[in-house]
C-alpha cells in the first residue's frame, strides 16, 4: 500500500451478526465505496454490543491514526444498542443531549406517526436515547430511518457512526460524507482491470504473478478461481491507486502488457474482462 494514501479502518457492532443471524453486507459495500474513492482499507472488525469491546477497539483504532473509521450498527433506541457509548469511552469523552440531533429525531418520529408506520409521535426517552452523542459530535441526517448518523473528528481521524440497516447507511453515506469524502481523499483515484483464462490450475501461472508483483510493486495482482457460466476459469485482477487516471493507466498498462504476453507465451488464452 502507498503510504500517501487514506487509510479507513471498519468497526462493526452486532451481536446478531457473530450470530450469524444476520449477513454483514455493509462493510463490503463501504469497503467497494471507499476503494473507488482511492481510499485504502486497512482493517475491519466485527464485535459484540459490549461497550468496553467497542470501546477498546475505537481506542486501537484511533491509535494507528487511519484518515477515517466508520462504525456499524448501534445507534438504535434499544438497550444493546450502545456504539456511540463504545465510542465516547473509547476516546475519553463524555455523552450528552445534542439539541440538533434531538430535532432531527422528533421530526422524524413526527413524519412517522402522520405516515401512520409508528402509533406516536412524542419523544420519549428510547427515542430520545438516539439524540445523546458523544462531546463534540455533529449529527448526520437520516433521511430513511429515526437514528441520526455521528461524525466525530479526533486530530487528523474522522469517525463516523452509522445505522446497521443498510438502507441508512447508504442514505446518510451518500446524502452527508460527500464534503468529508471530498477532503479526505481529494486526489486519489483507483481503477482496476480484470484479465480472465479459461485455465483451472492456479498454480501454472503463480511464477508469472509473482514476478509481475515484483517488477511493479505499486500494482496489486491478485488471482482466484471463479465460475462463468458452466466453465472454471482463473481472474486476475490489477488494481492500482494514484493521483488521477491517467497516472493509474501508467501503473496498469505496461502490467497488463507483461501478464498478458507471459500467459499467452506458456500456451493458455487470455483476455481482458469487458
Amino acid at each position: 500500500m502507498d503510504h500517501h494514501t487514506p487509510t479507513v479502518e471498519i468497526v462493526a457492532a452486532g451481536n446478531e451478526v457473530l450470530l450469524g443471524d444476520v449477513l454483514d453486507t455493509n462493510t463490503n459495500w463501504l469497503c467497494r465505496r471507499i476503494t473507488t474513492l482511492g481510499g485504502a482499507i486497512s482493517r475491519t472488525v466485527m464485535v459484540r454490543d459490549e461497550i468496553d469491546i467497542i470501546a477498546a477497539e475505537i481506542s486501537a483504532a484511533v491509535a494507528r491514526r487511519p484518515a477515517l473509521i466508520f462504525t456499524v450498527g448501534g445507534l438504535g433506541p434499544t438497550r444493546d444498542d450502545c456504539t456511540l457509548a463504545g465510542v465516547a469511552a473509547g476516546i475519553r469523552r463524555s455523552l450528552e443531549l445534542h439539541p440538533e440531533a434531538e430535532a432531527m429525531v422528533r421530526k422524524r418520529y413526527e413524519e412517522f406517526a402522520a405516515s401512520g408506520f409508528v402509533p406516536f409521535a412524542e419523544m420519549n426517552d428510547a427515542r430520545r436515547k438516539m439524540a445523546i452523542l458523544p462531546q463534540g459530535a455533529t449529527p448526520l441526517l437520516n433521511s430513511i430511518g429515526g437514528a441520526p448518523g455521528v461524525l466525530l473528528q479526533i486530530g487528523l481521524t474522522a469517525i463516523v457512526s452509522l445505522p446497521g440497516v443498510p438502507e441508512e447507511l447508504k442514505a446518510i453515506v451518500d446524502e452527508s460524507c460527500g464534503e468529508l469524502f471530498a477532503r479526505l481523499f481529494p486526489t486519489a483515484h483507483y481503477d482496476e482491470r480484470t484479465l480472465v483464462l479459461g485455465l483451472q490450475d492456479e498454480s501454472a501461472i503463480a511464477d508469472i504473478l509473482a514476478d509481475a508483483e515484483a517488477d511493479h510493486p505499486l500494482v496489486y495482482v491478485k488471482s482466484r478461481a471463479k465460475v462463468m457460466a458452466a466453465d472454471r476459469v482463473i481472474s486476475i485482477t490489477l488494481s492500482a491507486r494514484a493521483a488521477d487516471a491517467a497516472a493509474v493507466a501508467g501503473l496498469l498498462d505496461p502490467v497488463e502488457r507483461q501478464v498478458t504476453a507471459e500467459i499467452s507465451a506458456a500456451g493458455y488464452a487470455v483476455r481482458r474482462e469487458v
